[in-house]
């Protein structure tokens, strides 16, 4: 019956966002420079609303992705060169002991976006 559930984040700057997430791979479907935003690429889609007063520092706002092969898309993102420490950055692959694969991003607007595969435990 569910077959998708898509983020709507802030962005305080749109063409900004879309910049920076065309840099991700992804595409624009749709764009209001005073409003709204939506990207996409293979089945993910995210959405960003105009929220120029965001404090990317104090964002709260976040999505977990979930990709077909997270090794892949770890390679992808760790070839962009993006810092591995402030806003943006990027966090690479682990293992975790709950039995996933995961890495992170925090957009330039602070938007956390963690993406994990499953992992056999034991």
């Amino acid at each position: 019956m569910l077959e998708k559930l898509s983020p709507i984040l802030p962005a305080r700057d749109i063409p900004a966002t879309e910049a920076f997430w065309q840099r991700m791979g992804f595409d624009t479907e749709y764009r209001d420079d005073a409003e709204y935003l939506l990207m996409k690429r293979d089945g993910a889609e995210v959405h960003f609303f105009h929220d120029p007063d965001q404090n990317p520092a104090t964002n709260d706002h976040g999505a977990y992705l979930r990709p077909a092969d997270i090794a892949a898309l770890d390679r992808e993102w760790s070839a962009l060169g993006l810092p591995t420490t402030g806003i943006p950055r990027y966090i690479p692959l682990s293992e975790k002991p709950w039995g996933m694969a995961e890495l992170a991003l925090i957009d330039l607007n602070g938007n956390l976006i963690r993406a994990g595969q499953e992992t056999p435990l034991g």
